[in-house]
């Protein structure tokens, strides 16, 4: 059996000024699987690469008043990540030479056959998947919470396990509601892993931790210019993601002047990016999920019936800890074994007592909850048994000070504040800012509280 994985389809910019080769290099790329876009000159070239995320450009060296030369210098500042490839009917050492210093990937001679693209295009998919598993090595290494358990004894959690591995096969829009806390991400990126689109990106996008107006350029990004500030363009989520899933994380936040234009993405499948007029596809799947009673705003037209209905083709409900009592114990020795290699501490198991108290507790912050209580437990017990006195005070109600003030955990202290200044400000730049960190620790930190 064959470990060959399926090769992703490229997005191919085909950039000629001769309008026959554009149209036989665009049936050639078309036949080999891939996306052909294709400009005869600089600026169009410029425009649709903007426009688009592209994995590869197809250059001729001439081009009426520029020089291909030009557009890939032009094209590496716009698109740093984007692969060249010269085409050519007089090739010569001097251009070729030319061509590699500037970071060309290949340099091919009219007529190409259609054996020289398909070559060149193997390298570049293998390229783009070395490139995605390196990012995600570099998140595992880095990863500091426990690997997702997918399994449970209630018949409520296998109910949900069965219906996501059947949904997972198709694209319908699925709708995952549950309190916060209960793994909705979770299961979104499992069902995401089960799907024909595993291959390719997944990604995140969280409603209520964005201000309007960064909401929307997040999802359908910008064009140069569309405001204050725009110096350059932004694909934008829907566009990045392209072939693979995207999760919008607490849909019942979503502006309702941004809802007919979700709509509008999911019926259509089409969309423009903020100050654009190019009506763009959007090949992504859509996983949704909320925490929020969601026909109660529809019925106070906080939410668009239309688009309600249509983002519960398959619909899943993540049942609260409280309600899994069973599976509270093997969760929290998945937590421990995690943590325990984490922090160096091997052998670390709970005592009776522990056990006996984790069991009792109802859990209202859900599984997140039990986590970050077997954390703490880890990096402040003492000796190769947690006791129950090592569980958070938060977590297991240890009472209050002298004063009457709740006794709660550093980490649930950091988490409460960090979603306040979040809550009181219009963007992350701002909450950023008051914090007193950089926008990238607080994403880490918000990723980690899962705020």
């Amino acid at each position: 059996m064959s470990d060959e994985r399926p090769q992703p389809q490229l997005q191919v910019l085909i950039v000629d000024d001769e309008p026959s080769s554009r149209e036989v290099l665009g049936l050639c790329v078309e036949q080999l699987g891939h996306s052909p876009w294709t400009a005869p000159n600089l600026e169009q070239a410029l425009a649709v690469a903007e426009a688009e995320v592209m994995d590869l450009a197809l250059v001729d060296l001439r081009l009426g008043a520029h020089s291909g030369l030009e557009l890939m210098r032009r094209l590496k500042e716009q698109s740093p990540w984007l692969r060249v490839a010269v085409v050519t009917a007089q090739g010569s050492v001097e251009t070729a030479v030319e061509a590699i210093q500037q970071d060309a990937m290949d340099y091919l001679v009219k007529p190409v056959t259609p054996a020289r693209l398909e070559a060149l295009f193997r390298q570049i998919a293998t390229v783009r998947q070395l490139e995605r598993d390196l990012e995600a090595l570099q998140e595992e290494v880095g990863e500091t919470t426990p690997p997702p358990i997918l399994r449970s004894k209630d018949p409520r959690m296998l109910e949900v396990f069965s219906t996501a591995r059947q949904a997972a096969s198709s694209d319908a829009t699925i709708l995952i509601r549950g309190e916060s806390g209960t793994g909705k991400g979770v299961l979104a990126r499992a069902i995401h892993g089960w799907s024909r689109r595993a291959a390719a990106p997944f990604a995140t996008v969280s409603a209520p931790s964005l201000s309007r107006e960064l909401l929307e350029s997040e999802l359908f990004g910008h064009v140069k210019g569309a405001f204050t500030g725009a110096v350059r363009g932004r694909p934008g989520r829907i566009s990045r993601t392209a072939g693979g899933t995207l999760f919008l994380d607490e849909i019942g936040a979503l502006p309702m002047d941004l809802q007919p234009k979700l709509l509008r993405v999911l019926q259509d499948r089409t969309f423009e990016r903020v100050g654009g007029d190019q009506t763009l596809k959007a090949d992504v799947r859509w996983i949704v999920a909320t925490n929020q009673d969601l026909e109660k705003a529809v019925r106070e037209e906080e939410f668009r019936e239309d688009l309600y209905y249509r983002i519960r083709v398959i619909e899943m409900e993540m049942p609260p800890l409280r309600e899994r009592p069973q599976d509270v114990l093997a969760l929290a020795e998945h937590f421990l074994a995690f943590f325990a290699s984490r922090y160096d501490r091997p052998g670390l198991t709970f005592s009776d007592a522990a056990r006996e108290a984790i069991q009792e507790r109802s859990w209202p912050g859900n599984v997140r909850e039990l986590q970050n209580a077997v954390e703490r437990a880890v990096i402040l017990g003492q000796g190769q048994q947690i006791s129950a006195q090592a569980l958070p005070g938060s977590s297991l109600g240890a009472g209050t000070g002298r004063n009457g003030t709740p006794l709660i955990s550093l980490e649930e202290a950091e988490r409460r504040h960090i979603e306040g200044v979040l809550e009181a400000t219009d963007s992350a730049r701002e909450a950023a800012r008051l914090l007193g960190i950089s926008t990238t620790t607080l994403w880490r930190r918000r990723r980690k509280h899962e705020l």
